[in-house]
């Protein structure tokens, strides 16, 4: 079972995927969103569905997929969380959690166009699992109440772009919050349904050739200990996003540096979360 929002951009139906038949959720929400997710949504869908109140949506092969998740309050993403990813790039393994905000609005669906933003020779790539937030996590005690407070996962690809990431002074966040710069999904796995959120192999490919290969196994810090940590600094809340790093393989690490161009296809998959495309455009 997942979740998905199809159709056009701003008119996403929420769509519930079981046993590869789309189910209309639109009897219970309008949309899969914070308040959705608050209100037990994941677990009132699946009631409906065993008591035969959704119907299926008709069509669905024909309709675009668009991000699973309405748009969030924020996006906290983790760098350097991969101690080969750290090593690439020539960083130390950081002693804590180093976190970064993203603009929730460079999220876009898992098929759409990246757009290459102008003046940019460094677009960069990075598979991510992305969490999202199902309860609010405030001040938590430990990272063994951490994952109680997450609805599910998705794949979540941080685009980057180096040069306004790291060359331009100030913080990262101009090199992460460019437009459509977070595709997203192509649908959100409920966490019950996720056995592990450590043992995760996440891939991706660029024009066919395998960029990245890891596992969340790699991470410096869990899911966990990212969501209890976060939770010291700030209120998650339902429906908020967490992208929590990327393995080895980036562009960035790579001595030919391969950023991506115009035409350029990024693929990319989690294990049990589905796989995404997208094309690079010009801005």
């Amino acid at each position: 079972m997942s979740f998905a929002r199809l159709g056009p951009l701003g008119h996403e139906i929420p769509t519930m995927w079981r046993d590869g038949v789309p189910w209309d959720l639109r009897p219970l929400t309008a949309d899969i969103d914070g308040a959705f997710l608050a209100d037990d949504g994941l677990v009132r869908a699946r009631e409906a569905w065993h008591a035969d109140r959704l119907t299926v949506l008709p069509d669905a092969a024909d309709l675009r997929t668009g991000a699973p998740i309405a748009f969030p309050s924020k996006i906290v993403c983790i760098g350097l969380n991969y101690h080969d990813h750290a090593a690439e790039t020539g960083a130390a393994v950081p002693g804590e959690p180093v976190v970064f905000m993203k603009d929730p609005r460079t999220i876009v669906g898992p098929f759409d166009d990246i757009l290459i933003p102008r003046g940019s020779q460094k677009t960069d790539w990075e598979v991510e699992l992305g969490v999202v937030i199902g309860r609010t996590a405030r001040y938590l005690t430990s990272p063994d109440e951490a994952l109680r407070h997450v609805a599910g996962y998705v794949v979540s690809h941080d685009v980057s772009e180096r040069e306004f990431q790291l060359e331009r002074g100030g913080q990262w966040d101009k090199g992460k919050s460019c437009d459509t710069f977070n595709p997203l999904g192509p649908v959100l796995v409920p966490a019950d349904e996720v056995d592990d959120p450590q043992a995760l192999g996440l891939r991706l490919w660029v024009n066919g050739a395998q960029r990245q290969n890891g596992s969340t196994a790699q991470q410096i810090f869990s899911v966990a200990h990212v969501i209890w940590y976060l939770s010291q600094f700030m209120v998650l809340r339902p429906g908020d996003l967490v992208n929590t790093g990327t393995p080895a393989g980036v562009a960035l690490g790579r001595a030919d540096h391969p950023y991506l161009r115009a035409g350029d296809l990024v693929e990319l998959e989690i294990d049990g979360l589905g796989r995404a495309a997208q094309r690079l455009v010009d801005a």
